[in-house]
């Protein structure tokens, strides 16, 4: 005898097994303008999946919160999935970067596709046309991150059949670029151009630290250890998106915790670099009681002379003078600085391990992979140590 189908529980609707072993269900979700009823599909691999998609559906109709697939847009659910799925789990910096995403690329192209219409094909698009347009492939696999996110929870709400964007493959990567590393007679010509200037200090610590910018402009100086000459990152400033019931594009500076642990660190510093904040902490307190009842105590190593903390973008700019004044090409930017602080660490034979916790990086990988153009010569100095273990042995025409 076949066997009897499991009788489907309360409010569940009508579920059932197609030959082709999916499972699907269906219900009523109400009726249409001409008074029709209007049913939703919903398929899972195992009756128990379908039935928690109907139920949560069910509950979503009695609370007036129900989304309708077949009304909503691509846009419309990126805008749900943001701000009721991710706002409260994402730091700022990254929800402002998602917000980003989704208003300069992924909307004004796809935005206007109903969820139910989507296709692999319409995300490819996007992805090859980025491409084309010369986003950087880290971008577009971010984009990607975000499209795969957004559509993985629609399919858990019972909104698509499926999340399209698994059927998409990313472009290859161009060639990665060079990174800028000044050399020995450019890094003391810089140097030399900090001469005069107010935020010295900060150059120099960054030349012998390798920190983020938003690291070196959040430091406090109870991160700094005068008596065993380190510093201690604990945090980053960070410019953010801000929002006033939801529609406000204003930003504002934020200090935020590291992404990962490994942000957070102590960096020794040699002594004449420990010298030198010493002495730039005494022309802060200078400033201080010039400012007066105006000086805004932050305990901030770097600040502006009113004490508030600097923006990053300023401080940028502040680079940019001080690069054209030591007369440097425009390839230099400020991210320039740690990438020479860890080569100088590396061409000085310190250990990789070591260079990857001074910089922050999670994976040893990250750095080996950026700072690669200076492991040959590591490599070679590495077989010249071996050198002398071979040295008594005689070549095959010296036998005789």
């Amino acid at each position: 005898m076949p066997t009897k189908t499991k009788k489907r529980g309360n409010n569940e609707g009508s579920i059932y097994k197609r030959k082709d072993g999916l499972w699907c269900g269906q219900i009523t979700i109400g009726r249409d303008e001409n008074g029709r009823q209007k049913r939703q599909y919903f398929y899972g691999k195992t009756r128990q999946e379908v039935a928690e998609k109907i139920a949560k559906t069910l509950n979503d109709l009695a609370n007036g919160v129900y989304v309708d697939p077949a009304k909503t847009t691509l846009k419309d659910w990126l805008n749900t999935w943001l701000w009721e799925y991710k706002k409260q789990t994402l730091r700022p910096s990254t929800f402002k970067d998602y917000l980003c995403y989704i208003e300069r690329h992924i909307n004004p192209a796809i935005g206007h596709y109903k969820l139910k219409d989507l296709r692999p094909e319409h995300l490819q698009a996007l992805y090859n046309a980025k491409y084309q347009e010369g986003l950087s492939i880290s971008t577009i696999k971010q984009i990607h991150t975000v499209l795969h996110s957004a559509l993985d929870q629609a399919l858990k709400n019972g909104l698509v059949n499926r999340n399209v964007s698994e059927a998409t493959t990313l472009p290859k990567g161009k060639p990665k670029r060079e990174i800028r590393i000044l050399s020995l007679e450019e890094q003391q010509r810089f140097i030399a151009a900090l001469e005069g200037e107010r935020l010295k200090t900060a150059f120099l610590v960054e030349l012998a630290s390798g920190l983020r910018i938003g690291e070196l402009l959040a430091l406090r100086w109870k991160d700094v250890n005068f008596k065993d000459g380190y510093i201690e990152v604990r945090r980053s400033l960070q410019r953010v998106r801000i929002f006033d019931g939801g529609n406000s594009k204003k930003t504002a500076l934020a200090f935020q915790e590291p992404k990962t642990e490994a942000g957070k660190r102590i960096v020794p510093l040699p002594p004449v670099i420990i010298e030198e904040l010493k002495q730039h902490r005494k022309k802060q307190l200078e400033e201080k009681l010039k400012a007066g009842a105006l000086y805004e105590d932050n305990d901030l190593v770097f600040a502006t002379e009113l004490g508030t903390p600097i923006d990053p973008r300023n401080f940028e700019r502040l680079f940019y003078r001080i690069r054209e004044k030591a007369g440097l090409d425009k390839s230099v930017n400020f991210h320039a600085l740690r990438h020479t602080y860890a080569t100088r660490l590396l061409e000085a034979n310190e250990h990789p391990k070591v260079v990857q916790e001074l910089l922050g990086h999670k994976d040893i990988s990250t750095t080996l992979n950026i700072y690669s153009h200076v492991m040959p010569e590591i490599k070679k100095a590495a077989a010249m140590k071996l050198n002398s273990l071979f040295e008594n042995i005689k070549t095959k025409g010296n036998h005789s």
